[in-house]
């Protein structure tokens, strides 16, 4: 079934292929092309697996569970099918291989986009706290870390951030960050997206604007309140 939906041609592809995809995609095995991750084009670590209609005896197959669990324990993304022209199959990120490893979902699709500014002008509806460990686990915070560190970046702070109560993103702090100048704020905050998954919000904020933020390494783990 898998290798008769891939016969859908690109144009045809939409939200509902997608999801009958990664349905398909979880029950299956795959074919490891590479024993060590490659890097893509967006310059990120990514396995390289295929999917097959038949095996062969040299192949190194292993179920898709497996090798999600696997990837999402080494901030590693996947890409489905490489040698497809002109692209691949799929191009699954980091954030989307432990967002299914936790919630059996890669990605939520959400009708409207959040807007990327954070407007902190009435701190009395403000509800701020650490980020849970549901919502951002151990192993994905060593990762971010990881990625830290290897951008001289030695304690990233963090805070979930509400104005309305209902919607929360995940602050990044101005200062443990180094205060970037804003021109490079995209940037990171793009970098930073490919580790969370697709619907979660990130942003920068100062915290001269916000006190309560934590040390992205810390356990610490409670629900937000209001600040």
């Amino acid at each position: 079934m898998l290798v008769e939906h891939l016969k859908v041609v690109e144009e045809n592809r939409n939200q509902q292929w997608d999801e009958k995809f990664f349905k398909l995609l979880s029950e299956t095995n795959l074919k490891i092309l590479t024993e060590d991750p490659q890097q893509g084009p967006d310059g990120w670590p990514y396995l390289m697996a295929e999917i097959f209609s038949a095996p062969s005896a040299e192949a190194k197959i292993d179920s898709a569970q497996r090798i999600f669990h696997w990837l999402s324990s080494r901030g590693i993304g996947l890409v489905v099918n490489p040698k497809r022209m002109p692209y691949p199959d799929y191009v699954f990120s980091y954030g989307m291989i432990w967002s299914f490893r936790e919630t059996g979902f890669f990605m939520k699709y959400q009708v409207e986009t959040r807007a990327k500014e954070i407007i902190l002008d009435q701190p009395d509806q403000i509800k701020a706290g650490p980020p849970t460990l549901e919502y951002l686990p151990n192993y994905v915070r060593k990762v971010l870390k990881d990625f830290f560190t290897d951008q001289s970046v030695f304690d990233p702070r963090i805070l979930m951030i509400s104005t309305d109560g209902l919607n929360y993103d995940l602050c990044f702090s101005l200062e443990s960050l180094g205060s970037p100048p804003d021109a490079e704020h995209q940037g990171i905050l793009e970098a930073i997206a490919w580790f969370l998954p697709p619907h979660y919000s990130v942003a920068i904020v100062s915290e001269k604007s916000i006190v309560g933020f934590k040390s992205l390494s810390s356990s610490e783990a409670t629900s937000p309140s209001a600040n």
